[in-house]
């Protein structure tokens, strides 16, 4: 097992985010967002179970996953090396390193005899654009992490569907506008979606991400929940917008589920 050390460099720094996880990241590396919080809450409670996160980046999901006592242990995989030090390194910060197993090795490459068998729970926040698109980032760490470069949607999904068990979950987050390229590839996976919900700024705004769960094996039926408005009309005194009543709650528990 690696010895992961957590002192920083100068280009790092220590951020707490939410439940009191404290993350170690790049100044100029990838930041903690709103997308990551909503699909930790998006994920049922499997205490007893390993996850396998792809495409982890800071180990983000597995953290507040463990924070919430949502799962047991966590296998989080990674492609780049730097980041997947990160990964072990913000482990040992928040005490858990007996807990998450880093794995630094490419999604399409990715077989149960790496997670140690077949797991019960899948979950990626995975690259949104393709390596056309975009503004070239400066720096190649943030452009491998947001853009396709060591596979697309489908190889996640195909991934996904290799580590998991019948009737495994696998839930994710992704963008609207490449929503039928999340399903297809689910369904070539054989990952049937089950249950689905677009975020949204506020109700005049058109949706900015999509949680989407899928079981493997699953017969059709897809849940289509009310979409999540997370900003009120309502401002602060310092002109900053409340969240709905609902986001409140999803933020309080680290749940969207009752």
């Amino acid at each position: 097992m690696t010895d992961y050390q957590v002192s920083l460099s100068p280009d790092e720094q220590i951020d707490t985010v939410n439940e009191h996880v404290r993350l170690i990241r790049r100044k100029n590396g990838l930041t903690f967002g709103t997308d990551a919080y909503l699909l930790a809450a998006f994920v049922r409670p499997q205490p007893h179970e390993t996850v396998v996160d792809l495409g982890s980046g800071t180990g983000i999901l597995p953290l507040l996953l463990l924070a919430r006592g949502k799962i047991r242990t966590a296998v989080a995989v990674e492609i780049q090396d730097c980041f997947a030090d990160l990964i072990g390194r913000n482990a040992a910060l928040n005490g858990v390193s007996d807990r998450v197993r880093v794995l630094c090795t490419d999604v399409r490459d990715l077989h149960p005899r790496d997670t140690g068998g077949e797991v019960a729970l899948v979950v990626s926040n995975p690259p949104y654009m393709k390596t056309e698109t975009g503004k070239r980032n400066a720096h190649d760490e943030k452009f491998i992490a947001r853009h396709e470069v060591f596979g697309g949607i489908g190889d996640f999904c195909a991934a996904a569907s290799r580590v998991l068990k019948h009737g495994g979950r696998f839930v994710c987050v992704f963008r609207p506008d490449r929503l039928t390229e999340l399903l297809s590839g689910m369904r070539d996976a054989h990952l049937e979606p089950k249950r689905m919900v677009f975020v949204h700024a506020d109700e005049e705004s058109e949706p900015s991400s999509v949680l989407i769960e899928a079981v493997k094996g699953g017969a059709p039926s897809l849940r289509i929940d009310p979409p999540l408005l997370l900003h009120a009309c309502e401002k602060f005194p310092d002109g900053t917008r409340k969240l709905t009543a609902r986001a409140q709650k999803i933020y309080d528990t680290c749940s969207f589920f009752d």
